[in-house]
């Protein structure tokens, strides 16, 4: 069983891998749409968190059925536009872009991506892969309602693609800022997936450098994590219920203040949460 000779695996998108591994398929080559009788869970997300807006861009997969998503928090004019469709919808997601079009809400992103970092874990008896950056460049113009406002900000993306368990449960929280010195930071912290207690996907970002951190406990009203403290202020929360594919979660935008793992404290930070109920 694939928990037995897989142990976590943490290190750097494209480098060799280790000889236990070679056996998986593995991004960048295709994995199999099944194992077994789990289907493939795949997901790309575009987080871009600032002063004065915050956004995401998603699309995922359950097998053959397809989601895209999109929302932009304004907090100059408190407004959340939001949709999520079934199939690619209005969005297109690709290395170094982020596009949305779609009826009043236009978006055009540039990133600067990185190699980032990829981690392979046990999923019970199957494995799962992701690859995360943390502090990217985003620059672009979002349109609403015909005015175009400019974005230039830091981003979090999240690659994900794995043979997840049939209830699936996780929180988990990315965002950016700096410290009273100016350092900037980024992160990347979970509960539930991809968490062993070395070689996990939790990583924090220091001027651009990421760094593993030990397990993190998530408030069950997702008001903090660990030290890091968070305001909600625009809500993102959905129930799906496809039958074989049920689906809970809720992801506020807002702010951070507080400590993130090894004592670097926030300036200022801007990022989400996220609780995730799965039945895939």
């Amino acid at each position: 069983m694939v928990r037995e000779t897989v142990a976590p695996y943490r290190g750097v998108f494209g480098a060799p891998r280790p000889a236990a591994l070679a056996s998986l398929a593995l991004p960048p080559a295709a994995m199999a749409p099944r194992q077994g009788l789990r289907p493939l869970k795949a997901w790309r997300y575009v987080g871009v968190y600032g002063p004065e807006l915050m956004l995401c861009i998603g699309s995922a997969r359950v097998g053959p059925a397809r989601q895209a998503f999109w929302a932009v928090w304004d907090r100059v004019t408190g407004r959340l536009h939001e949709r999520t469709a079934i199939g690619g919808g209005a969005v297109s997601l690709g290395t170094g872009f982020a596009r949305v079009d779609d009826r009043a809400v236009k978006l055009e992103l540039g990133l600067e991506e990185t190699a980032g970092v990829e981690t392979i874990a046990p999923a019970g008896d199957a494995y799962a892969w992701t690859r995360k950056q943390g502090g990217v460049r985003a620059i672009g113009t979002v349109e609403i309602d015909g005015a175009v406002r400019r974005v230039n900000a830091r981003a979090v993306i999240d690659d994900t693609a794995g043979y997840y368990p049939r209830h699936t449960h996780w929180r988990w929280s990315a965002g950016v800022g700096h410290t009273e010195e100016g350092r900037e930071l980024a992160w990347n912290l979970v509960a539930g997936v991809n968490d062993a207690p070395s070689g996990s996907e939790r990583t924090v970002w220091v001027d651009g450098r990421p760094e593993e951190v030990g397990p993190c406990l998530f408030a069950a009203d997702l008001g903090a994590v660990d030290g890091l403290e968070f305001r909600s202020e625009a809500v993102r929360a959905r129930r799906d219920n496809l039958l074989l594919v049920r689906s809970s979660y809720r992801q506020p935008f807002g702010t951070f203040r507080g400590e993130l793992p090894g004592g670097l404290r926030l300036a200022e930070g801007y990022g989400v949460m996220e609780e995730h109920d799965a039945w895939w």
